[in-house]
């Protein structure tokens, strides 16, 4: 199972591997401004329960596309997620635009949780 790295390390890897590209430094503080949104159920957020597909920024554009799932199709926080994702990427000062699609195919799963955030949920007594 993956560890979470911690700055200096996520740092130390992405030296090695070169200097990102302008787009992707911008991909990654989204990323980092992801972790600010919590599922309203559970303070875990977005980024730890798994429910970031995938991201892409697009610098033509200022615009993120992002794919996101939920933990199931009836959730009733999913347009309270949507807002708060789209709001928090926007307050970023390279974004103009959020384009969110939901995803269904990969199916989310409890394996998608992030162990820092399994960790957690286990504190609080949720089952992980």
């Amino acid at each position: 199972m993956s560890r979470l790295l911690t700055r200096q390390e996520a740092a130390a890897e992405a030296g090695a591997a070169g200097p990102l590209t302008p787009e992707r430094e911008v991909e990654a503080r989204l990323w980092l401004a992801l972790g600010d949104v919590e599922d309203p159920e559970i303070p875990i957020s977005v980024v730890g329960m798994g429910l970031i597909v995938s991201l892409a920024y697009r610098a033509d554009e200022r615009a993120v596309d992002l794919e996101l799932t939920f933990t199931a199709m009836g959730c009733p926080a999913m347009e309270f997620i949507e807002d708060d994702v789209r709001e928090r990427l926007l307050a970023e000062p390279d974004v103009d635009d959020v384009r969110i699609g939901v995803v269904w195919d990969p199916a989310w799963t409890r394996s998608r949780i992030r162990e820092d955030a399994r960790a957690t949920m286990r504190r609080l007594g949720i089952v992980a």
